[in-house]
């Protein structure tokens, strides 16, 4: 005798979840910069200015600025 089958599979495939992009620049971009790129970005506005101190809240301020405006 035959064996029959029937129309439902027991080894369905399984739904997969999505998988996480990889944190890069355009993820990170997305959800805005990163502390750390802000960081990089006031350091380098820190040097442009000539290493003069006392001017760390305005750096990070332009550099948040212009991360987020994707300069």
């Amino acid at each position: 005798m035959a064996r029959t089958h029937s129309k439902t599979s027991h080894n369905a495939p399984t739904q997969r979840m999505p998988e996480t992009p990889a944190r890069n620049a355009s993820a990170s971009h997305r959800n805005g910069p990163t502390q750390e790129q802000i960081a990089r970005r006031a350091y380098e506005l820190f040097l442009a200015r000539g290493g003069d101190h006392g001017q760390h809240e305005q750096d990070w301020a332009q550099a948040e600025r212009e991360l987020k405006l994707g300069r």
